[in-house]
């Protein structure tokens, strides 16, 4: 989204990051318990499935493109080309979703039942990582072919590879925003947006310019939105109150903005998917997917 001209950035873009600055900064950790439970679960399940689909997230899609909707008719031609082996008298078809926490499994459940049967929603959703807590039984998506999905818990690699990872990763909401840093978050998707030129946000707020700093950009954001709070300073003559921006209000706001869309297509992985030409190749590009 391209929506801001390049000279609104000024001589200011010459002073901007080159890179992120990632000292001091832990690798975000969050496997608990219902993961590691949930993992299990769904290893011994995995003989009552003919196949599994993993759902991706567009942004960080580096790893696979999003799921669209013309699934029930590849996994049909898939199974149906298939050794089914044990599975091979039976009529049916059992497709297992996993992925990461909050990528959309379970709206792509909804999504299908909607299509192929008429109905409604089966499978709780939710903004946050962690609604999805068990492997569910068994949930039909379409009458014919006669098809049932099994829902899952999102889980993540028990150790992340790299901070980078899972600052992309805690952006897209797979992870609880506190256990990064709400403000730290803000930084580095403000980083990202301008250093892939992406400037949607500036014209979203009202800002006037670009800008590569985050408190800067907070404070005009907490401003504009009236996110403000009264602060009590201790003078020589007393406690006064004194209006400041709720900073982490204002960051609250700016990732709600990128996660719901309103700054447009935007593909953290962009930069590794470019040095890996053969990816590429392959097409792999942003996809939609059931919000």
């Amino acid at each position: 989204m391209r929506l801001i001209p390049r000279a609104l950035c000024g001589a200011a873009r010459a002073a901007w990051r080159e890179s992120f600055p990632l000292g001091g900064h832990a690798v975000a950790r969050w496997f608990p318990g219902h993961m590691a439970k949930g993992l299990k679960k769904m290893q011994s399940s995995l003989k009552l499935v003919d196949c599994i689909i993993e759902v991706h997230d567009a942004r960080i899609s580096f790893g696979g493109c999003g799921v669209g909707f013309i699934i029930i008719p590849m996994v049909t031609e898939l199974i149906g080309s298939s050794y089914r082996y044990h599975r091979g008298e039976s009529l049916e078809y059992c497709i297992m979703v996993i992925g990461v926490p909050n990528v959309g499994k379970s709206s792509l459940i909804n999504s299908l039942r909607r299509q192929h049967l008429r109905k409604g929603k089966a499978t709780r959703v939710g903004g946050e990582p962690g609604i999805t807590r068990a492997v569910m039984s068994r949930i039909q998506v379409c009458e014919r072919p006669l098809m049932f999905l099994l829902d899952t818990p999102g889980v993540l690699a028990p150790r992340i590879e790299s901070v980078e990872t899972g600052l992309k990763l805690a952006l897209c909401g797979t992870v609880l925003d506190h256990l990064v840093g709400e403000e730290t978050l803000a930084d580095y998707l403000l980083y990202t947006l301008n250093q892939h030129e992406l400037f949607g946000y500036v014209q979203h707020y009202g800002l006037g310019e670009a800008c590569d700093d985050i408190v800067s950009v907070l404070k005009r954001v907490a401003v504009k939105l009236g996110k403000t709070q009264k602060v009590k300073v201790l003078t020589g003559t007393g406690d006064v109150n004194v209006i400041q921006p709720n900073y982490p209000a204002a960051a609250r706001d700016f990732l709600r903005t990128f996660r719901s869309g309103l700054l447009g297509p935007v593909m953290l992985d962009r930069d590794t998917l470019q040095s890996h030409p053969s990816a590429g190749a392959q097409g792999h590009r942003p996809a939609q997917t059931d919000p």
